[in-house]
């Protein structure tokens, strides 16, 4: 039996405005085990989630959403940015929306 453990969070995908500052940054990263072994099962699975969740945590980022599967992993966060100077705007480029990650990583679950 293969598993995939997926964990979603609701996140609304706008620009935040703060004081002096607008800025929407998210990042969709993927990752495989060499030659996509299927090794991120079991421990190694509950292991892996826990350093994530650990790093996300740390570097105060916002899990959108996170679906490891045996040979892959599906992470998808907003990250706050700090810069040094409190106007400014930013956004990442691209123009995919948050539902249509959200629903290729569900389907990718279910390949």
């Amino acid at each position: 039996m293969i598993t995939c453990l997926l964990f979603r969070r609701v996140i609304v995908m706008d620009y935040q405005h703060d004081r002096h500052s607008v800025h929407l940054i998210v990042y969709h990263l993927i990752w495989c085990p060499k030659r996509r072994r299927r090794v991120l099962v079991g421990p190694v699975q509950k292991r892996l989630k826990q350093i994530i969740t650990e790093v996300i945590t740390e570097n105060s980022w916002q899990l959108i959403e996170l679906a490891i599967q045996p040979d892959h992993v599906h992470l998808f966060v907003r990250k706050l940015p700090t810069l040094w100077t409190h106007s400014y705007f930013l956004s990442t480029a691209g123009n995919v929306s948050s539902e249509t990650i959200q629903r290729y990583i569900e389907r990718q679950s279910h390949a």
